[in-house]
């Protein structure tokens, strides 16, 4: 998680609460599901602000960690999930002892790192036996007004790596499974606004790029006839991948 972009968010943690939509319940428990239902202990590696820890907590029978490059990002986490203890790292280095994990999970994070290296330093924070868990919310680019959205804020590394079907999960961990969840959250302009400007591209553009993409959205929202206040759909597909670490 070294690159410019991949720290970038921290400056924007307000907009990436705002804009950033939560996982859907069946997938996050889906990513433990191998784990049954006795207490786990699970770390979220780059927890942002901490969607996907709470998506967790909201399982039950589980104790959390949370770990992030960004400090910016770890104090909006601590703000709103005061309980869990917060840690600074990335998964290629991880400031926790081995096998102290049933689980590692990942929310929109494991295209920023070197596959391999966090593998093998994730495995050895996870137990035999235990779950990495990987996990995007994406937009559904089957859909020509997200196509054009898209175009206007420029697409992601993650988008890229679902799209190809490139996620690689290396040693000590098996075999990759994938499932995915499709669905819609009602947004209102400031909210896809708040999308955008939480994106790593946008955060990182010029003042005139940024311009450009407020300006380009809100003449693709006219057309689409979304009134200030009101709503509109944003069809998303969840897509979720775990590995179970060997012994």
């Amino acid at each position: 998680m070294g690159s410019e972009r991949a720290t970038s968010f921290g400056a924007e943690s307000g907009n990436y609460e705002t804009g950033r939509p939560d996982y859907p319940a069946a997938a996050v428990a889906w990513l433990l599901e191998p784990l049954g239902d006795g207490p786990r202990a699970v770390v979220d590696i780059g927890a942002g602000t901490g969607k996907l820890t709470r998506g967790v907590l909201g399982l039950g029978g589980v104790t959390m960690t949370a770990v992030d490059p960004d400090p910016q990002m770890l104090a909006a986490l601590e703000a709103r999930t005061p309980a869990v203890p917060t840690v600074r790292g990335t998964a290629e280095a991880l400031p926790l002892s081995d096998a102290v994990a049933d689980a590692a999970v990942m929310g929109q994070a494991w295209h920023w790192v070197e596959p391999v290296a966090a593998s093998r330093e994730v495995g050895r924070v996870v137990r035999p036996g235990g779950v990495l868990g990987l996990i995007w919310n994406v937009r559904d680019e089957r859909v020509a007004w997200i196509r054009r959205l898209t175009a206007i804020m420029h697409g992601s590394a993650a988008e890229r790596m679902i799209a190809e079907n490139s996620v690689v999960v290396a040693d000590p961990f098996g075999p990759v499974e994938e499932r995915r969840w499709e669905w819609t959250r009602a947004m209102t302009r400031a909210e896809l606004h708040a999308m955008a400007r939480s994106r790593s591209y946008v955060i990182t553009a010029s003042t005139d790029e940024k311009d450009r993409i407020q300006r380009e959205m809100d003449a693709l929202f006219d057309e689409l006839g979304l009134a200030e206040g009101e709503t509109l759909d944003m069809p998303y597909v969840t897509v979720a991948y775990r590995a179970i670490r060997g012994s």
